[in-house]
Formats: C-alpha cells, sequence, structure tokens
C-alpha cells in the first residue's frame, strides 16, 4: 500500500476536525477514507450547488453531512415501499455487486449492466416489470433506465457526481458515484437504514460488512466495461482519451 503524502495526511487531518461532533451514519474517517465525498474535476451547472469546495488538485468535493442526510433521505423513502416494487439499477461493473446486495438485503429487484430498452415501458418485453420506485447509481450510465422510470412517472433516486446531469431526478445524493470503495459504503448505508426505518433491525444489529458489498477488482472486465460504455456514449470513433469532458461552469 502506497503511503500518504505530507499533503494528503494534512488534508485528512483537516477534514477530520471539520466533521468533528456531527450527528453522523458511520465515523466521519470511514467516509473520508472511502472517498464518498470525492467529485471529479469537472461539474454540470446542475450540480454545481451541491459542490462544497474545490482541492488544489482540482477535485471537486461535496459536504459528508449532505450525503448522510440525503442517505437517511433514501431510506425512508424506500421504507414506505414493498421489496418487490423497488427497482435497483446500475450499469457500471463497480455498482454491480453493491446493488446486488442492496436489492437482496430489502428484497427489491436488481437490474446490473446493459439495461433492456422497454423493460419499464414495454408490456411485452420479456424482463418487463413496472417498479413503484427506482435507485440508479450514475445518471448517464443508467440513462435509459433513467429515461424510461421518467416516461412512466417513477419516483427517481439517483447517486450523482460532480459532472452528472440530473433532469428528471427527484432526489439527488451528490457523491462518488464511481468509486468502488464509496458505492460500496453508500449502499451498505442504504440498505442499513432501510431495514431501521422499516424496523425490521437496530443499527447495532445489521450483520453485514461494508467490504461485503464492494465490488471485487477484475481488471480485464473493467476495462472491457470501459470500452463498451466509451462506444456506447461517443460510437466507434471514442476518444482515446476516455470519455468527453462535460461543459465547464
Amino acid at each position: 500500500m502506497e503511503e500518504r503524502t505530507e499533503k494528503e495526511t494534512k488534508q485528512e487531518f483537516d477534514d477530520t476536525e471539520f466533521y468533528k461532533g456531527k450527528d453522523l451514519l458511520i465515523d466521519i474517517e470511514t467516509y473520508l477514507k472511502s472517498g464518498v465525498h470525492i467529485g471529479t474535476k469537472f461539474k454540470t451547472g446542475e450540480m454545481r450547488r451541491y459542490i462544497f469546495k474545490k482541492r488544489k488538485d482540482g477535485l471537486m468535493v461535496f459536504n459528508i453531512e449532505t450525503i448522510d442526510q440525503r442517505i437517511r433521505m433514501i431510506a425512508k423513502m424506500l421504507a414506505k415501499y414493498e421489496g418487490k416494487d423497488v427497482a435497483i439499477i446500475a450499469r457500471r461493473l463497480y455498482g454491480h455487486k453493491p446493488a446486488r446486495k442492496l436489492a437482496a438485503m430489502i428484497g427489491a429487484r436488481e437490474f446490473v449492466g446493459r439495461f433492456i430498452p422497454g423493460t419499464f415501458t414495454n408490456p411485452q418485453a420479456r424482463l418487463f416489470f413496472e417498479p413503484k420506485i427506482v435507485l440508479i447509481a450514475d445518471p448517464i450510465a443508467d440513462s435509459q433506465a433513467l429515461k424510461e422510470a421518467s416516461e412512466v412517472r417513477i419516483p427517481i433516486i439517483s447517486l450523482a457526481g460532480s459532472d452528472s446531469p440530473t433532469a428528471n431526478i427527484d432526489l439527488i445524493v451528490p457523491a462518488n458515484n464511481k468509486g468502488r470503495k464509496s458505492l460500496a459504503l453508500l449502499y451498505y448505508l442504504i440498505a442499513r437504514e432501510t431495514l431501521v426505518e422499516r424496523k425490521e433491525i437496530s443499527r447495532d444489529s445489521f450483520g453485514a460488512q461494508v467490504n461485503d458489498f464492494e465490488q471485487e477488482i477484475d481488471e480485464a472486465a473493467e476495462e472491457k466495461a470501459k470500452k463498451a460504455f466509451q462506444t456506447r456514449r461517443f460510437g466507434r470513433g471514442a476518444p482515446r482519451g476516455g470519455m468527453r469532458r462535460p461543459r465547464r461552469e
């Protein structure tokens, strides 16, 4: 494991001190180490109001208190529905295991990997499903599910990075929706808090661990998924350097 630089250590200390004494769902050290508050170097106009600060390296940073509060809100919303009426969507690789684990724990139905067009809108589709609420991991990668849920007026909850569009989303969770550890922690807390809101468990009796939600690293599969996503978004002429940058604000 690489040693932290002096600047990184100081930054983590400063952040820990800033949140010291706050009423959070999990200790601040766990939040910080997961990188749940780190965005990209770019922000969409819609996400600008959620940006807490900008680091010296250019990365946008979200307020962890806001993330914590939004997780509580998600749990309250999901707890109002029977598990069978909830759809958990995650196309990108790092969201697969978290989505499956969350769905299993709250009795929801997960859709990981490619979302088949018509799943929410075409009764003749093989996988047709009529959820009453959906949770998506990424408004860009999960755009087909978002579009269909919006068309049939299903409430939409979504994690959103600093570079995410937010149209048609009913509840936004401004957080790192790309990192493996960040997604694991977010879905772990959503699962736990939803079960607590249902009064099925207490926080202390929740038996799962954060790493139970963490996607295993498979470099070959990750690279394949990344290339497939770039091809879908840009066509075969996808830029070699990666995804197109969103408009600067």
